[in-house]
């Protein structure tokens, strides 16, 4: 009976979670125990017809999960169990060779480097579309003004596209971590007991290139009888970033669905229901979801740096948490991205909401121009800021627009603005560096909003002042 929401299938794809199930698993330590011993007698390390026995063992099905269960059940070591199970499909001649040299966490942590491999094979496509989407959104809405808030309170004029930049930008530099760090985590150990390979002799790092390179692995450079948990440690901590852009993106989409702001509006079926007592709801729930796990995530990395310390050349105080830790992390993010993608393809943008929102301050929210036109006009920057925050302070506490005040009666109209606006190519669909396109966007500041005139072709009160009277 499921008992976790994983289990039950209220969170992660199928794709996903068939890489942790345990058949699964115990056929990516057999495909290892097969690599190894194909590698040995490659080179005469041990007989060629052993190595056959073993690989068709291997690959035949016939070592069952329950086999190696019943097995544990007895010996209570689940690795030993697989070697056990393996070497029942084996010859008497071929069973002395299987796992020769090996311990078990050269199979456990090889094994899981397979998983992790696989994982980010499903989660880094993703990542690409996400922040393909997000650069499409962001060229949507390029154009758009809309406010700019800072500790919560309106601050300055922005591009609504620029939102959506900064998060495409964010995912293309998780692919960019994501490829960086694959030849520090993804790793394969068959270097035995202590880490030194004493039982294959001065071939040792030999066997260990060949198999890491059978198994689209990195041969780990040094190791005791685990892979050196600061590694793992950097795995989760890359899972949880890429987690907390998701989160980011989703704290922002809650905060401008709420009933005062209004400018976006995740998507809503035909029948959902935001409530079961209030029926007008339209709560942001997928994106309430992301954030959600993302603390989950965040979480795991505690754990991870907590098993980076160990006793001696190992002990096994790491062992059952990162049973949880792994694959949890990997199939909740892949459910985050799945949810956040379906979000971004749907995520309503209510213009007219952004636009009443820019007249929420009664034009204040143009004062930061208004200043730098005084500067460049030689008024020192603290006296016309005090000017300006005096008029300001003065026109909200009579509810008066802030340009109806005596100190329009003291300037020329003068033009001023910005919009950034997001020229983010779909070069990161297919992982290319955006560092050339970010260049690219960087180019298209203050392209737009540059005169009044342009300003009031889009909205009615930008007026904005440079020369003082």
């Amino acid at each position: 009976m499921p008992i976790l929401p994983i289990d039950s299938g209220r969170y992660g794809s199928a794709e996903i979670k068939q890489i942790f199930e345990e058949t699964k698993r115990l056929q990516y330590q057999l495909d290892f125990e097969a690599a190894v011993a194909d590698s040995q007698a490659q080179i005469g390390m041990i007989p060629i017809d052993a190595s056959k026995e073993i690989l068709k063992g291997a690959k035949s099905g016939r070592v069952s999960l329950q086999r190696v269960k019943e097995l544990e059940a007895i010996s209570e070591h689940d690795t030993a169990a697989l070697v056990e199970a393996l070497s029942e499909q084996c010859s008497d001649k071929a069973k002395p060779w299987v796992h020769y040299g090996l311990t078990s966490n050269d199979v456990v942590d090889t094994s899981t480097s397979m998983q992790v491999k696989d994982a980010f094979g499903i989660i880094e496509p993703k990542i690409s579309k996400l922040a393909t989407m997000l650069t499409e959104r962001a060229m949507e809405f390029r154009n758009q003004p809309a406010v700019g808030r800072t500790h919560g309170q309106h601050s300055s004029i922005i591009s609504f596209g620029l939102k959506f930049a900064v998060w495409a930008a964010e995912m293309a530099k998780h692919i960019e971590r994501i490829e960086e760090g694959k030849k520090r985590f993804l790793l394969c150990k068959t270097l035995g007991v202590v880490g030194t390979g004493s039982l294959m002799g001065e071939r040792a790092l030999e066997i260990q290139e060949t198999v890491a390179k059978a198994l689209g692995l990195y041969a780990v450079d040094a190791a005791t009888q685990v892979i050196p948990r600061e590694r793992y440690a950097e795995m989760q901590f890359l899972i949880a970033l890429i987690g907390s852009t998701l989160d980011k993106i989703a704290i922002e989409i809650r905060n401008l669905q709420r009933t005062e702001l209004g400018e976006v509006a995740e998507p809503f079926r035909k029948d959902q229901m935001g409530s079961s007592a209030v029926p007008v709801k339209r709560n942001p729930i997928k994106s309430e979801r992301v954030s959600s796990l993302a603390k989950i995530l965040r979480s795991t990395v505690n754990v991870a740096m907590e098993n980076i310390a160990l006793w001696h050349e190992r002990d096994l105080s790491n062992s059952a948490n990162e049973r949880f830790t792994i694959p949890m992390s990997s199939i909740l993010l892949d459910d985050m991205l799945n949810t956040m993608i379906n979000v971004i393809l749907e995520l309503k943008v209510n213009k007219e909401r952004i636009i009443s929102n820019l007249d929420m301050t009664m034009g204040q929210i143009y004062a930061e121009f208004i200043l730098e036109a005084l500067v460049k006009k030689g008024i020192p920057r603290f006296e016309a800021y005090r000017n300006i925050q005096r008029i300001a302070f003065a026109s909200q506490e009579r509810k008066e627009h802030f340009f109806k005040t005596e100190m329009l009666d003291g300037f020329r109209k003068h033009g001023s603005g910005c919009v950034l606006s997001a020229a983010i190519t779909a070069s990161v669909a297919k992982r290319i560096n955006l560092k050339s396109s970010c260049e690219e966007a960087k180019a298209y500041t203050h392209e737009f909003l540059k005169s009044s005139e342009g300003l009031l072709g889009i909205h009615h009160h930008i007026k904005l002042i440079s020369e003082h009277a």
